[in-house]
Formats: structure tokens, sequence, C-alpha cells
């Protein structure tokens, strides 16, 4: 399809605007929903009386989010997306009503559980719906845009849930997007009129077996964080948690895939790595700044916001560059800057360096991430042959949220151990470092090849 000035459309315009401001809108407002609830959960916690429950209003949605990604993917691969999207924002909206309206910190996380299965299994039917829409060359464009859209959140999420909580209410954090995301749907709905499964004239068959994995995945990544706050025995019960994670997941990713086998295995477990290395760094950044140089909260907050800067700015530059940037190259220069950056973190903390250096270290690694995060899922569904669109989708989201879950785990247990000693934040950046070397060394094996092991379904 063509423009009448000879110039092929973009993700904005007219056959795809409406659906792409949508997709992204939906997008955004999960992200903004994940990082508003940071900013207003100590006054819901408060107002409840559920200090005890404040970490699990946390841990649980990340949990159930692994059950929703499974399934949506399995139903994709069946019936096509179209279905898996309206179910997931249907359980999304009766997640964010229950938080909404609910009258104790029991009910509030229930909700917080139903909303993260909504949101991880409306992530993955997004994804299968740019295979069955947008022409490959526009997956890096529209990618970048839901990479955006995830950054702008963190952005104004948490200043905007704060002054609506100080003008009406906390209530109104869950409740009030309750009708944006009804309208971002809508302008989706006419895109996905017609789409049918996958062209291979088959349904795949349902999945009760990985369903069953996801739930005992969601298991391990709800012990893994919890067991950082038991210093007697989180080492011990911290193992036990990976090992069971480690088993679970194997059935959610293509076989193969914690080999490292080139191609679609390879990207998946280098995106589950390049975010456990990122967020890893992340979580403690502001830890370091404000416990070891005197950041006063906001400040620190403001050394994470270059980082999503150049996120969002390096994710838009390798859309518009498109296919005159290989996937594969965005892939290896990403990690690289990644590393860099976490790298130069380590260092800091080792060395006592200006903290400076962290915040410019910061803006290289978010860099990386807005390279090579867009580019490995362009590749997973250049990789996906159409009946595997969803299961290949689903493992990509998995591999983000093992990968994070297993890291922060981990470093919560290190943090712990080593926090009377004073090299807590050295062990924390050291093991962030090692994944992201690990993403680096990896990344030229997400080219296909000959060796490449076929999805599997």
């Amino acid at each position: 399809m063509r423009t009448p000035q000879g110039i092929a459309p973009g993700i904005m315009s007219g056959a795809y605007a409406w659906i792409t401001i949508g997709a992204c809108a939906l997008v955004f407002l999960g992200a903004f929903e994940s990082l508003a609830v940071t900013t207003v959960m100590p006054v819901v916690s408060a107002d409840l009386e559920g200090e005890r429950l404040y970490a699990l209003a946390f841990a649980g949605p990340l949990a159930t989010g692994v059950i929703g990604m499974v399934g949506a993917g399995n139903w994709a691969d069946r019936r096509g997306p179209t279905a898996p999207l309206y179910t997931s924002v249907a359980v999304f909206v009766i997640g964010l009503l229950i938080a909404g309206l609910a009258p104790t910190m029991e009910i509030l996380v229930v909700g917080r559980f139903i909303q993260g299965l909504g949101s991880g299994a409306l992530t993955v039917a997004l994804y299968v719906v740019v295979a069955r829409v947008y022409p490959q060359r526009l997956h890096p464009a529209i990618f970048a845009g839901f990479a955006a859209a995830w950054v702008v959140p963190s952005l104004i999420g948490p200043t905007v849930a704060g002054v609506v909580t100080e003008l009406f209410s906390w209530h109104w954090v869950f409740l009030g997007v309750v009708v944006l995301v009804l309208a971002a749907l809508l302008m989706v709905i006419p895109a996905l009129r017609g789409l049918e499964r996958g062209g291979a004239g088959r349904a795949a068959p349902w999945a009760f077996g990985r369903l069953g994995w996801a739930a005992l995945a969601s298991i391990a990544v709800l012990a893994l964080n919890l067991v950082a706050d038991l210093p007697a025995v989180g080492p011990a019960l911290a193992a036990v948690a990976v090992v069971v994670a480690l088993v679970a997941v194997r059935p959610l990713v293509p076989r193969r895939t914690l080999r490292a086998r080139r191609g679609l295995p390879a990207a998946i477990l280098v995106r589950g790595a390049l975010a456990a290395g990122f967020f890893a760094t992340q979580i403690y950044l502001p830890y370091l700044l404000t416990g070891a140089y005197g950041f006063t909260p906001t400040l620190a907050g403001l050394a994470l916001t270059g980082g999503a800067l150049a996120w969002s700015g390096a994710s838009i530059v390798q859309g518009k560059l498109g296919m005159r940037l290989a996937s594969e190259r965005a892939v290896r220069i990403g990690t690289v800057l990644v590393l860099t950056g976490v790298t130069a973190v380590l260092t800091t903390a080792l060395l006592e360096l200006s903290p400076l250096v962290v915040v410019a270290a910061w803006v290289l690694a978010g860099g990386g991430m807005g390279l090579a995060s867009p580019r490995l899922s362009a590749l997973t569904l250049a990789m996906s042959a159409p009946d595997d669109q969803g299961f290949n989708s689903a493992a990509m989201t998995v591999a983000d949220s093992f990968g994070t879950a297993l890291a922060l785990a981990v470093t919560g247990v290190l943090f712990a151990a080593l926090a009377a000693g004073g090299f807590a934040f050295v062990a924390v950046f050291a093991l962030a470092a090692l994944l992201a070397a690990a993403a680096v060394v990896l990344a030229p094996r997400v080219k296909s090849g000959p060796d490449t092991a076929p999805p599997l379904s």
C-alpha cells in the first residue's frame, strides 16, 4: 500500500492511525497504572490499615501476569487476537474497579491480582495484533511507540497520581483509568474486525499443561519477591525458588531458550537478561544516590528521568531508521550501551566516584534499552510462524517478567546479607553487570542461522 505521493505509509497514516493511537494508549494506561500505584500505595496502606500486605500488592500482579501472558498467547494462536484482547481489557477493568472500590486491603490486593492477570494478557494480545495488522517493515516503528508509551508514565505517572490523591482520593487513581481504557479500546476495534487465526489453517490445541507451569512459575515469582525479607533463611529459600522458576519457565519459552540456541531462543534469552540487568540496577540507583550521596528523593528520581528520556529518544530514532538499521546490529549496540552504563554505576559504587557519573551512565543505559528492546520484539515476530505468534509473544513478555523477578529476588537477598559490611551496592551492581554482559555475549546469536530451532507451539 502506497500513499498518492508514492511514499509508503507509516504507523500514523490513515490506514493505521486509529489503531496506533489506541494500542499505544492501552500500553500507556497499563504502564501508568503500574507506576502510579507506587506513589499512592503508602496512602492506601495507611487508609486501609494494610501495611502487612504492602509488598503483596506489588508482587501479586507480577505473578498473575505470567498466567495471563501464557493464556492469552495460547488463545491468540487458536482463534486470533481479537477475543483475547477484549477479554484482557475486561479483566483489567474489573481489577481496577475492585481496587478502586476496595473497603479493605485484602480486597484491594485481590483487585491488584486481577489487574495483573488482565495486564499480562493485554500485552501479549497487542503484540499479536501488531503481527496481524502491520507489515513487518513497520514493526520497529510501532514497537518504538509502545516503548515510548511505557517511558512517558515514568515521567508523569507519580506526579499525576499524587495530585489526584491530594485533590480527590486514591480511589480515583484506579477508577479514573477505567473510562480511558474503554476509550482506547474503541479506537482499536475497527482494525480488529475480520482478524482470524493465523494462516496455517489449523488451530493450536489448548495448552493446559503450559497454564499449569505458568501457575507454578507465578508462585515461584511471588516467593522470590518475599524471601528477601527473611534474612535467616532467605538465601536457601531463594535458591529453591530460583530452581522452581527455571524448571517452570522452560515450557513457557521456545525450545532450548535457556541454552541460547541461535535465532528465536537466543532473542528471548537476551531480552530476559537485558531487562534483568537494567532493572536490577535501576531499582537500587535511588538507594545509592540518597544513601551514599545525600540526594533528596526528588533529585534521585530526576537521575532516573534521564534514562527514561534516553530510552524514549533511542526508540524513536531506531523506529525512524527502520530497515536501514539491521535489527541484529541494533541489538548488539544496545546491549553494549546497557553494559557500559551498568558497569559505570558499579565502578561509581566501588570507587565512590562523582554521582554525575551515575547520571551520565544511566542516560547511556536507557539509550541502549531504547535501541535493543523494540528490535528484539520485532525479531521475535519476524521469526514466528502465524500460528506461533501468540506463544512467542507470550514467551517474550514472560522473559521480561522472569528475568526481572529473578534478578530482584537475588539482589534483595544480597543486599540484606551484605548491608552491614558496606558492600551491598557493589554486590547488587556486580550481579546486574554480569547479566548485562551475558546479553552482550549472546546478542550475536539473535540472528537466524542454519541451527535455528523451530518455535515451540
